[in-house]
């Protein structure tokens, strides 16, 4: 058979080729459905992390005056209110009572045993002496201690003592603050309201669950959706011998890989989230501690990224931002219609320079290949230098603890992003092999020939 006979069969359009367009758009609807699907769970997720890192952010908890202020003052307060002499306490204060009183009693003594050169001070030194005896009064140094220490210890006493203790430390209480308190408290409020908790505990408890749950029917969503475009590669492989097929398994295949580009583009492909997981310490033998502290969370698709360099004040971030967006973006949306039109058209359509050139001669300029290097090199780059920074803040001695955590991820997007660019590059090799028209391949000059044209 000829190459026109076979094109003029391949443009025949029967029976066949309308059951196998019925079948392909029901797989194309199933695609699109899981891309629908995983783009939503994808902003979700963001958005609920988002909700999570802002009430755990180390901002509202470790560097925040107010926390630790709190923190401090609940154990000193428990030490106060729980504050009870014990035994051997009251028989240390008693000895240190004694020992003070005995000082004071020799020094007093002294002071008047000293000689004396006015005749008031002789006469008081003179009836001193006659009327005080300072062993007697050493004698009674004990009782004084003991009494002085039953009556410090007795629970009316403690309570004064007490009170006095707390007083002063709400005093200080009121005169430590910060500007995080009241943002705190507005932030939670509205954060708990929306999931309905009511407490952090439950708060950090249904989240995680969540994301939990979304990261799992994520990814499932994500394998649907290449299990199609791998059944279509399947089927080119199952009718790679029936030419009048072929035309409509390629533009059943373009709409398959449209579908890609846009979930790629728009669902997130990197999570950064770094955190720090506990900073714990002792004080006045109670346990202080800060959990779940969020340092950093950042999480984006192609097109948000493409969109925080563009509305950058910078004039080399918008340059490279809009160099982005259409070599990445546009220019690959642009090739796969390029591609349809040229399989579907006329000879002379589908031989204009433009169509020609997009469908086949651009592939230099597409730069979606480039980007999931990128993408994957930022990764290793930003994993590696998080991993570093953050196992240096990793203390275990026998006063502090802190735990971090890297939890930053490459994202389902990406995953479709990369199965778009390897499809693509499938769907331009087949053209060449399916092409109904003529492809004029560039000749390769010889170097002699070079030479001479110079």
């Amino acid at each position: 058979m000829t190459n026109e006979s076979q094109h003029t069969e391949a443009r025949k359009f029967g029976l066949p080729n309308l059951i196998l367009i019925l079948g392909l758009s029901i797989l194309l609807c199933g695609e699109a459905y899981f891309g629908y699907r995983m783009h939503a769970l994808s902003f979700e997720q963001e958005r609920i992390k988002e909700d999570y890192a802002m009430a755990n952010s180390i901002t509202f908890g470790l560097f925040s005056i107010d926390q630790w202020r709190d923190r401090i003052s609940d154990v000193v307060n428990h030490q106060v209110t729980d504050f009870k002499l014990t035994a051997k306490q009251k028989r240390a204060i008693q000895v240190a009572v004694q020992n003070q009183l005995q000082s004071l009693v020799n020094k007093t003594v002294a002071e008047i045993n000293k000689p004396q050169k006015s005749i008031g001070g002789k006469l008081k030194k003179l009836a001193f002496n006659a009327m005080v005896d300072p062993k007697d009064i050493n004698a009674q140094i004990p009782g004084f201690a003991r009494t002085i220490v039953n009556k410090v210890s007795s629970p009316s006493s403690q309570r004064r003592l007490k009170g006095i203790a707390t007083t002063t430390l709400t005093k200080l209480e009121r005169q430590t603050y910060d500007s995080t308190s009241v943002a705190n408290f507005y932030v939670t409020k509205h954060v708990y309201a929306k999931y309905h908790v009511g407490d952090p505990y439950s708060f950090n408890n249904k989240i995680n669950n969540e994301l939990t749950r979304i990261r799992q029917v994520s990814y499932n969503y994500a394998y649907a959706m290449l299990g199609c475009v791998l059944f279509a590669l399947v089927l080119w492989w199952l009718m790679r011998k029936s030419v009048h097929l072929q035309s409509t398994l390629f533009v059943m295949s373009l709409l398959f890989a449209t579908v890609m580009l846009v979930v790629g583009a728009t669902a997130s492909i990197i999570e950064v989230d770094a955190r720090l997981q506990s900073f714990s310490f002792m004080l006045l033998g109670e346990k202080v501690e800060f959990i779940n502290q969020v340092l950093f969370f950042q999480s984006k698709s192609l097109l948000q990224i493409v969109g925080v360099l563009i509305y950058q004040p910078k004039p080399d971030a918008v340059v490279v931002g809009s160099l982005i967006f259409i070599f990445v973006l546009i220019l690959p949306l642009i090739r796969l219609i390029a591609k349809g039109i040229h399989i579907l058209s006329p000879e002379r359509i589908a031989q204009n320079k433009v169509v020609r050139y997009l469908a086949f001669d651009s592939a230099k300029w597409d730069m979606a290949d480039v980007m999931v290097v990128g993408i994957i090199m930022t990764y290793i780059g930003l994993n590696g230098i998080l991993k570093s920074q953050l196992s240096n803040l990793n203390i275990h001695n026998g006063t502090l603890t802190t735990v971090t955590a890297n939890e930053t991820s490459l994202q389902p997007g990406y995953f479709i992003f990369v199965g778009y660019v390897i499809f693509a590059t499938l769907l331009a090799y087949i053209l060449k092999r399916i092409t109904p028209h003529k492809v004029e391949v560039p000749k390769q000059l010889s170097v002699d020939q070079r030479l001479s044209s110079t």
